[in-house]
């Protein structure tokens, strides 16, 4: 995936959109310094043999907090640098090793701006390995609604990343 980076306001994003894919390659300096940063000492991350041999994995695997740090990756460098979640949900269904190519998708499914005047999409994402999907994804992302409009600017009231009911 080659994101531009661009700023992209509410305008420019509707239902239905398509993200652009993110392949990332692992390998298991990838997964040990995930866990490393994330201050995750558990062996299977770092340790071939006790995760073979104690876990029965095929290798080390990527953490959580390292899963999610990799959908908050996706989301904002697809948002651009005013971006704000405001809300993530996963869930892991399988792990991912060093070797696997992991590809993040994403798809709009619904775009709205809340009665305090905030922007927000509502996004799909989901990583693959191969065939197969690993993490499944909701997120809530606030974007700006013109060129002037900044979500990382709202406080209090003002910030309201759940939907009112």
């Amino acid at each position: 995936m080659s994101m531009d980076f661009e700023q992209r306001t509410l305008s420019d994003v509707s239902a239905g959109d398509e993200l652009p894919e993110l392949s990332i390659d692992v390998t298991p300096s990838t997964v040990v310094l995930g866990a490393l940063a994330t201050r995750d000492w558990r062996p299977m991350h770092h340790d071939k043999d006790f995760a073979q041999e104690r876990n029965g994995t095929r290798h080390i695997f990527i953490n959580t907090p390292h899963n999610a740090a990799y959908f908050e990756r996706y989301i904002t460098d697809w948002t651009g640098p005013k971006g704000r979640l405001g809300k993530i949900q996963f869930r892991m269904s399988d792990s991912v090793f060093p070797g696997d190519t992991m590809v993040f998708h994403g798809k709009v499914e619904d775009t709205g701006t809340d009665a305090k005047g905030c922007g927000w999409v509502d996004l799909a994402v989901w990583l693959t390995v191969g065939e197969k999907t690993t993490t499944s994804c909701k997120a809530r992302v606030a974007l700006p609604t013109d060129a002037d409009d900044n979500p990382w600017k709202r406080k209090g009231s003002d910030w309201q990343p759940r939907p009112e009911a």
